[in-house]
């Protein structure tokens, strides 16, 4: 069978490499055209491509393996691309669209903070803290808050953030 006066199966493998360098493009500069996505709803470039990539490769087989008619490989790979494409959104790209979480953190959000002193901090000097959260530890320099000696060890509060360093009081364990 023949379209356009080339043989399906050329075609076939024409637009499979086609779709397939575009995601490769588009994993790299994604992100430029990052707005297509919102302004295309449910149409969503990756499912688009990923449509093409499965169409084009499931008809190159059937064409390459059996002798089945053209148009019922071009149905058979329609569907079973759409099933995939389905897939790919249902049980990859919605879970990752919805853990996005922001592992970042600023030196305003660690006030208030409990941390484990691991440099004893000396009178009028400088030590190291240890904050850790579900996300990982955060090891930042730090120095009394009001100016007396903490020892390695201690749990201390984290009360003031001033140029990089952490204001730190003991925290009284009840």
């Amino acid at each position: 069978m023949e379209l356009f006066g080339i043989p399906i199966q050329t075609l076939y493998l024409y637009v499979l490499v086609i779709s397939g360098s575009l995601i490769i493009l588009y994993l790299f500069f994604g992100d430029m055209v990052e707005g297509l996505s919102e302004a295309a709803g449910f149409l969503h470039p990756v499912l688009v491509l990923a449509f093409f990539t499965f169409l084009s490769a499931i008809g190159y087989l059937l064409e390459s393996l059996t002798g089945m008619n053209g148009v019922l490989i071009f149905v058979i790979a329609a569907l079973t691309s759409l099933i995939l494409d389905t897939l790919l959104n249902i049980f990859v790209l919605i879970p990752l669209a919805n853990t996005e979480e922001s592992l970042v953190y600023t030196e305003e959000s660690l006030k208030g903070r409990i941390a484990t002193v691991i440099i004893p901090i000396p009178q009028d000097g400088f030590g190291e803290i240890l904050i850790e959260s579900i996300s990982g530890r955060i090891s930042k320099p730090a120095s009394s808050f009001d100016n007396t000696t903490i020892e390695e060890g201690k749990k201390v509060l984290v009360i003031d953030v001033k140029d990089g360093v952490l204001f730190v009081v003991p925290r009284n364990e009840y």
